[in-house]
């Protein structure tokens, strides 16, 4: 599992035209499911997601958590994660877990973080998305486990 997070003053993500998540403060994660992902992955990774200190202080240092400050987060799949780009020049994409493992895991990635009292909301799988994001810093941080 990989995921790329953004922290964010704003992040909306639209299909077709038509805003399907939109939040202030917190962040932007595009989360990639290989196909050997499961429950023990995604449960250390919403934690670490979670409880990473990357929100500023009153010093300005970063020493706060998504819980901590109440932000919120968008969670959007994003297969592309998994490209393999060492042989030729078209992207290879059969290390990403196909839809009918990638979708469930996606969707119990964001209920788990809703668990922790985190709003979330999602993007919508498999569908052509704008991603809009005000990166805040910039931050971002890639995960992986």
């Amino acid at each position: 599992m990989r995921l790329v997070l953004q922290r964010v003053s704003r992040g909306r993500v639209s299909v077709e035209s038509r805003t399907v998540a939109e939040i202030g403060p917190g962040l932007v994660i595009l989360l990639g499911i290989a196909p050997q992902d499961g429950e023990e992955q995604i449960r250390w990774l919403v934690d670490k997601v979670a409880n990473l200190r990357i929100f500023g202080d009153e010093a300005g240092k970063f020493n706060l958590s998504l819980l901590e400050t109440g932000g919120s987060a968008i969670v959007v799949s994003q297969f592309t994660l998994y490209a393999d780009t060492r042989k030729g020049r078209r992207p290879s994409f059969t290390d990403a877990a196909l839809p009918e493992i990638a979708r469930p895991l996606v969707d119990r990635f964001a209920e788990l973080l809703r668990e922790r009292g985190i709003a979330t909301q999602t993007g919508v799988f498999g569908a052509h998305m704008l991603v809009e994001i005000d990166n805040d810093g910039p931050v971002t941080i890639q995960l992986e486990r």
